[in-house]
This record gives structure tokens, sequence and C-alpha cells, in this order.
């Protein structure tokens, strides 16, 4: 590190994905004493994420200070009509702090940004991070090979639990992959000398939903990004540091409510079996980083042949698996029977002829499917308003087998976002109850069950300000959307007249100004082996 790069950091941000006061408060000083130190002397508090709250739209509300109806992006899927992909940069429809910095001539020095690639031209570097693929172009172009070079190794994901690898060694592929993101920005931040830094830590949301009651395999993770939080401060000394997460996690306690499956018992929902419906997630990307296919079919087996046959005449796979649980041959089936083969068996919804339905629990919300808007709509316009409010007070009626509500909230899509993307999100927004209630967009024979996964999503995660920074400041309150707005104030440059959120008061207030349109990022990536990742973490259901 040199010193002009020790000198020149002004503001950095680490993102900490996931993360909780209560979560690091579980770690503890002996697991995290770096980051519980920041925690103790900052301006702390809770940060309230949005809607909704997971990756791919939080962490570009994050830097772009815009919410996803002027970002554009709700989720992992990008939609045309019933069709989908994997969404990246090129959907992200609004500048970055990074972009608006290079316009001041500032640079900038980012790693691992969620939903970054491929990256636009700026002044600084940048290396993608989560759903990007594999080997990432960045920026400046050649960046990877140069950063392999320099450490040895830097990989965006680590597939040794595929392999067969075990648990111990699962737990020190995690702690590699955060010191490669610690590793690559110091090593960045002596190169570029940049005046903004963005350091984001995945691992600590993947640990949850691959670990989430191993108390040893998380505390490692912990450990680890902590060792890297210590490492980047005691090298690049920046004046003021930011301390982020994109939501919360936490363990859900209630129950999984099968949106589809409620929506067929009112008839919005029509089934089909045997083939459409949407796809199978991780199949497709085993194809494809397999096989370099192209698009999303692949030529089916005998087994999924048979088992697409018997769906068309109702010996559906939620039938078979029924009585495989009653004889309590399941984890027998499972080892035997292909998941393309019990995907082949599987109902799905057929959005074409269907009323409405949720396309991608993800987005928490109901899509309409609407003549003159979707390819082969069945809502006429002149009902949207009517089948929409009709909608929402089912929903709203909801009741759990406990008899408590599903839904914290029902509301209408233009009531949570605005800008000029609202048209692409769901037509209805839910909130779960307190979080605490699981939604699944899959069809099954019970409309409740347990949830799919003990830990998921919460709405809060953290805040936190040192530095040169008034710690006494009150940020209560404090909003995803608030922390672009506020990263440029400590620069001293204005922020956007198109953010969101508010400059919080750890920082003096500098103003805004219009800054040119956002012209966007013209390139097609390759998402072969993303949605293999994210049906594995049990974001896109299988």
């Amino acid at each position: 590190m040199t010193e002009s790069a020790r000198d020149g950091l002004r503001t950095l941000v680490v993102g900490i994905d996931g993360a909780t006061l209560d979560i690091l408060a579980e770690r503890g000083e002996d697991v995290v004493p770096t980051i519980s130190g920041l925690l103790e002397d900052g301006a702390t508090g809770r940060l309230e994420s949005q809607l909704p709250p997971w990756t791919p739209s939080a962490w570009p509300s994050v830097y772009t200070g815009v919410n996803p109806g002027k970002h554009g992006v709700f989720g992992f899927l990008r939609f045309e009509g019933y069709d989908w992909d994997i969404v990246n940069y090129t959907d992200v429809k609004e500048h970055t702090l990074w972009e608006l910095l290079s316009e001041q001539g500032l640079t900038s020095v980012v790693v691992n940004a969620p939903v970054t690639h491929p990256p636009s031209s700026f002044e600084g570097a940048l290396v993608p991070g989560y759903i990007s693929p594999a080997d990432p172009e960045c920026h400046p172009p050649g960046l990877l090979d140069e950063l392999r070079e320099e450490l040895g190794d830097y990989r965006l994901y680590d597939d040794t639990k595929l392999d067969g690898a075990s648990e111990r060694e699962r737990i020190d592929a995690y702690a590699n992959l955060v010191e490669m993101r610690g590793e690559a920005f110091r090593y960045l931040a002596g190169e570029h000398d940049p005046a903004f830094g963005f350091l984001q830590f995945q691992q600590t949301d993947t640990v949850f939903h691959e670990y989430p009651e191993d108390d040893a395999v998380v505390d490692g993770v912990f450990a680890a990004v902590d060792r890297e939080v210590e490492a980047t401060l005691d090298a690049c000394d920046p004046d003021v540091v930011l301390l982020v997460s994109d939501h919360g996690l936490g363990r859900y306690d209630g129950h999984e409510f099968r949106v589809n499956s409620f929506l067929r018992e009112r008839g919005d929902v029509v089934a089909t079996a045997g083939g459409g419906g949407m796809p199978s997630w991780a199949s497709i990307a085993r194809n494809r980083l397999r096989d370099g296919e192209e698009g999303g079919q692949h030529d089916p087996s005998a087994v999924e042949r048979a088992m697409s046959m018997a769906a068309k005449v109702g010996l559906t796979s939620q039938r078979l698996g029924a009585i495989v649980q009653r004889l309590g041959l399941e984890n027998v089936v499972l080892k035997v029977v292909p998941a393309d083969a019990v995907r082949a068996g599987t109902e799905h919804v057929d959005f074409a002829n269907s009323r409405a339905y949720m396309r991608d629990r993800i987005e928490l919300g109901l899509r309409i499917n609407l003549a003159g808007r979707e390819p082969e709509g069945v809502v006429p316009e002149a009902d949207y308003e009517s089948v929409r409010t009709d909608l929402m007070d089912a929903l709203s009626a909801v009741r759990t087998p406990d008899g408590g509500p599903v839904f914290d909230a029902v509301m209408r899509r233009e009531d949570v976002f605005e800008g000029p993307y609202v048209e692409d999100a769901p037509d209805v927004v839910v909130v779960p109850a307190s979080f605490d209630q699981y939604l699944s967009a899959s069809l099954r024979a019970e409309t409740f069950g347990p949830p799919s996964e003990p830990w998921n999503h919460k709405l809060h995660g953290i805040f936190c300000a040192t530095g040169d920074v008034d710690v006494e400041a009150d940020v209560t309150g404090a909003h995803l959307l608030d922390i672009a707005p506020t990263v440029l104030a400590s620069l001293g440059v204005p922020a956007s007249d198109r953010m969101d959120g508010r400059t919080l008061p750890v920082v003096e207030e500098v103003g805004r100004e219009a800054y040119p349109p956002y012209e966007g990022v013209d390139e097609a990536t390759d998402d072969r082996d993303m949605e293999a990742r994210l049906a594995d973490l049990g974001y896109l259901e299988r």
C-alpha cells in the first residue's frame, strides 16, 4: 500500500450482506472485535431496507439512491411477458455512486458489489460481485487476470460443496472467498488511489442459507469478514467508514404460504403438468454450465418423459411425493430420481391461461395476466382495477393455521414504487407478517406448510458511521435509500435530484443538483451458471 493511497481514501462503504445488530451481538467481541468496536464508537442504528428486501434489488438501491421503480430491478429475474432471464447491470437504469463521482473527477474502487456486471466505464476499478459470471468482465478490461497474477487466485464462487467437500472444507472455502475480497480491494486501492471505496461481503448472507443452525460455521464467516475489515482499515485509513447491510436475516417461526396454491383454489391460477409453466431454474443452469447450451431447452431423459406422461394423467410428483412420504422413503427416492425427472412430473402455473399469479417469490407480489400487456392476457383492461381490488381483499383476509394474518400489508404497486419502471413491478405487493411467513410460488397440494428455509430475509439491517462524522447524530429511521446521498455528502458532492433518500445527519448536507439522464450499458452477458447457484440458496424455487 502506497502512502498516496493511505492518504487518499476519504470514504469507505463496507457492505455486510444480511447482517443485523442482533446477529453481530450474538457473535460478540470474541468473533468480530473490529466490527464491534465500530458499532460501539460510531453513530449506529437499524437500517430499514426496501421492498423487496433482497440482494439483487436492494444493493442497486444502495448505490444509486433510488427505489426499484426508478432503477428497474425488482428481483433476480427480468421478465418479458412470460419469459425470463437473470438480471445484470444492464438492467440497473440509474447512475451509480462511482459514476457520479467520476463526473466530479473522483476515483473509486469497487469490489464485489452485486449486480454490477458488465461494468460501465468510470475513473477507477471495479470487480463485479454476486450474480455475475464466474469469470466476469472487470473494469478496466484485463483486471481479473491482473488480480489473479498478483494475488494468486481470485474467484467469485466456490463449488467445493458440489464436489462433495466436507463441512470443514466448506468453512475454509467461505473464508478464502472473504479474504479474496479484502486482498483485492487493498491491492486496487494501492494502484488507483481512490477517494471512494465500496467493499462488499456476500458470504455473511450465504452462510445463513446453507448452514443456518451451525454456529461454528457462521462464526467462521463473520470472523473472516472482521479480519478483512481490520486489515483494510489499517492499510487504507479512510476518513469516513459507513458499515451497511442491504437487509436483515433471522429465523422464520411462522408458516410457508404457497401463494399460487391459494390462487388456484380461488380459480385465479390454472395449473399445467408434464411441461410448460415456469422452467426448472437449476436444470437449465446445469445444462448451460455443462454443455454450453443456449436458451432454456434440453433433451429430456427417459425418466423425465415418463414422469411427464404420468403427470398428464394426474399422477404428479406432488401426489407421488405424498405416497413416498407415508412410506418413509423420501430420502431414498431423492437419491435415485433426478431432480429434472421430479420437475417433469410437477404441476406448474400455466401463466398464459391464469388470471393472476406469483411469478417469482422474491418479488413479493402478484402479477395480473392483463390483456394488451402480457402476450396472452386474459383480464380485460377495463377489469384491471376490480380484479386487483378483489385479489387484495382476498390476500388481506388470509389467516395462518394459527389464526394470525399472513400479511402485514397488501398494497398497490404504485403505493410502493415510484418512477418510470413501475410497470415492471408486480401489480399487487405484499408484506409478510413480521417477515416471519415464508412465501412460495410453487404449486403444492396444501396451501400451508413449514417454511422451506428456517432462516430468511428480514426488513432491517445495520447502519454505522465512524471517523470524521458526527458520531452523536441520531440515525433513527435510517433507510437504505439514504446511503447514496450520505456518501456523496461525505465527499462534498451534491446528491442527484433523482435520489429518493436523504443525507443522514452524520455528515453535512451538500444539496442536490440535476445530473445527466442515464444512458445505460448495452451489452449482452453470459448467465450460464447463475440459475443453479440461486436455486441452491433457495432464491429460485426448483
